[in-house]
């Protein structure tokens, strides 16, 4: 097991500040998820897996905001590793009081021919991952509540054939989010947003991408803070679990 512990911009005063872990925060939703958190007056960590200098330079801009940051390296397709990252939770002082899991592998394929691997790799890390993290983190928060939020996609409401294990996972995770939600009720809220065309994945064609999102009834992909907006929905609005709130410009009417 790897993990990587480093504090910045730590006050030990700021004990009674609440905690929000976010996984995948270096860069892409996780980030704007990070941000979003550190502007309600969270106190951060900040997972990441390889991202060394995304996830310094989100910190930074995380520690701008007046926020305690913690950055914790683990690797979520190894059960060990995802366990291990509530080390970092528990050396903290601030009780932990939000989990995102934003973390995810969106990796093209075709059904005849993907690998079992490839296969098992997406599922440890966008659904197998998701669920350690979710129990543990509900051990954590306990009856002083709490609110668990899984990025999913539309994707899940969809069939993707070029990305069978990845819209097969996020199919499931909001299954297990509903699940979670009657499991953990009444104190912790389970919910999920779902973007649509938020970020392209890697190495998709642009001139792909761009065809995409014209096709949307609204013609254009959201900006960051219309998907952190329903991140503070749900901290706000705390009647409502087992939800996944669609953020995607109208692309599951197409």
């Amino acid at each position: 097991m790897r993990r990587k512990l480093r504090i910045l911009n730590f006050n030990m005063n700021n004990d009674k500040i609440p905690l929000a872990l976010v996984t995948g925060a270096a860069h892409r939703l996780g980030r704007v998820f990070a941000l979003t958190l550190a502007r309600q007056g969270y106190a951060i960590l900040l997972h990441y897996h390889q991202s060394v200098d995304a996830a310094e330079s989100t910190a930074i801009e995380l520690r701008s905001l007046g926020v305690p940051v913690i950055l914790a390296q683990a690797n979520l397709t190894d059960a060990n590793s995802t366990q291990g990252l509530f080390a970092a939770v528990d050396e903290s002082p601030h009780p932990l009081r939000v989990l995102v899991n934003s973390a995810a592998r969106m990796q093209r394929g075709d059904a005849r021919t993907l690998t079992v691997t490839d296969w098992d790799g997406t599922m440890a890390l966008n659904l197998r991952a998701p669920f350690i993290l979710a129990q543990q983190a509900a051990r954590r928060m306990g009856d002083a509540g709490g609110l668990i939020v899984n990025v999913t996609d539309i994707g899940a409401e969809k069939a993707w054939s070029g990305y069978p294990a990845y819209t097969v996972s996020k199919a499931a995770l909001e299954s297990l989010t509903k699940v979670l939600a009657r499991s953990f009720a009444p104190s912790i809220r389970v919910n999920a947003i779902a973007p649509g065309l938020a970020l392209p994945a890697e190495g998709f064609p642009e001139q792909e991408w761009n065809r995409l999102v014209e096709r949307l009834p609204l013609r254009r992909e959201p900006r960051m803070d219309e998907l952190g907006a329903a991140l503070e929905f749900l901290l706000k609005n705390e009647y409502i679990t087992g939800q996944t709130i669609t953020v995607d410009g109208g692309y599951s009417l197409v």
